[in-house]
C-alpha cells in the first residue's frame, strides 16, 4: 500500500502544470497564461486605471481597482483600504464572472505590484487563495513576451458564488502588541527603510504618522522582495531577506505598512516561502492614532 501511494505521488509530481512549490502555486508567467486564454474558467483581473486599460490589455482581462476590493470610507476620518463587506465583495466578484470553479489571474500594471498583491490578499481572505495566481511582471511582461493586446472590453458572464466568509487573516493593534515579541510570530514592517528608522514619517500634513516603527518589528521592505518591473524577486533573494530580518521557518509573519497596501506584497513574498501570514490592516496609520509604542 505504501509503495502504491509513493508511485501515485511520483506520477503526480511529473504531471504538466503540477505546482511543486508554494511559489509555483501562487505565481505564473506569461507563457502559462498564453496557453490558457481560451479556458472558460479563467478570469483575468487587471489592476490599474482606465487609460492604461484602454490603451491595450491582455485579451479577456477585466479592469479592476483597489476601490473594488475595499470597504468604502465611512465617518469623518476613516482608515484607508480596509476589507470590504463579504456580500459586497461577493456581488462584485459575480459581476466580474467569478464562479466557484473560476481560476483568477491578477495582473499588475504601472499602478505597482503592491496594488495587485492587495487584490490577491483580499481574494485569499475571501477563501479564493487556492484559485488565485499573480502574473509575474504583469502587462509589461506580457508585452515583452510578444503577447497580443486587445482594446475590446469583454462582457462577463455573471458568475455564481456561495456567500463569503472571510478567513481570519486580518489582525488588530491589540494582536500586534501581544505577539510582537512572541516566539513563533514575526512582525515585519513593509515600508521603505527611512520610515522604519524614523528618519522620515508617513501620513499627511494634517495627520502625520509617528516616527519610527512598531516596537519589536523587523524591516522587510516590499521593494526588497519585489522588482521595479512588477515582478517578485528571486526565491533566493526573498528567502535571504526574510532570514536577515530574523524570520524563521514556521514563523507566522504579521506585516504592516502605511495603510495595508505595501504590506500585501511583503506577505505575498512570504507566502511563496510557505510561511503563514497575517495582515495588520490598519497598519501604521492605525498604530499612530492609537499611540502604539514605537522604536527608532
Amino acid at each position: 500500500m505504501r509503495f502504491l501511494l509513493a508511485v501515485l505521488l511520483a506520477l503526480a509530481l511529473v504531471q504538466p502544470g503540477f505546482a511543486a512549490t508554494a511559489r509555483e502555486r501562487l505565481v505564473v508567467e506569461p507563457a502559462w497564461l498564453a496557453k490558457r486564454l481560451d479556458d472558460p474558467a479563467l478570469v483575468i483581473l487587471q489592476v490599474g486605471d482606465r487609460a492604461g486599460y484602454a490603451a491595450g490589455h491582455i485579451p479577456g482581462a477585466h479592469l479592476v481597482s483597489l476601490a473594488d476590493f475595499a470597504a468604502p470610507p465611512r465617518g469623518p476620518d476613516p482608515l484607508i483600504l480596509e476589507l470590504p463587506e463579504p456580500e459586497a465583495l461577493r456581488a462584485r466578484l459575480m459581476a466580474l464572472g467569478v464562479s466557484q470553479r473560476s481560476r483568477i489571474v491578477v495582473v499588475p500594471t504601472r499602478d505597482g505590484i503592491q496594488s495587485a498583491t492587495r487584490v490577491v490578499f483580499t481574494l485569499d481572505a475571501a477563501g479564493l487563495g487556492r484559485r488565485t495566481v499573480l502574473l509575474n511582471g504583469g502587462t509589461a511582461a506580457w508585452k515583452a513576451a510578444d503577447g497580443a493586446l486587445s482594446t475590446e472590453v469583454p462582457a462577463p458572464r455573471p458568475g455564481r458564488r456561495r456567500p463569503i466568509r472571510f478567513k481570519p487573516l486580518v489582525v488588530d493593534a491589540d494582536f500586534v502588541k501581544a505577539n510582537a515579541r512572541r516566539r513563533g510570530y514575526a512582525v515585519v514592517d513593509a515600508r521603505a527603510p527611512e520610515f522604519f528608522s524614523g528618519s522620515r514619517s508617513g501620513g499627511t500634513a494634517a495627520r502625520p504618522h509617528k516616527a519610527g516603527h512598531v516596537a519589536g518589528a523587523r524591516s522587510v521592505p516590499f521593494v526588497e522582495v519585489t522588482t521595479p518591473d512588477q515582478k517578485l524577486a528571486s526565491p533566493e533573494a526573498i528567502a535571504a531577506r526574510f532570514q536577515a530580518a530574523g524570520v524563521k521557518k514556521g514563523d507566522t509573519v504579521i506585516a504592516y505598512c502605511h495603510v495595508g497596501q505595501q504590506a500585501s506584497a511583503t506577505l505575498f513574498a512570504a507566502r511563496t516561502l510557505g510561511l503563514d501570514v497575517l495582515l495588520y490592516d490598519g497598519s501604521f496609520e492605525d498604530w499612530s492614532r492609537r499611540d502604539g509604542p514605537v522604536e527608532e
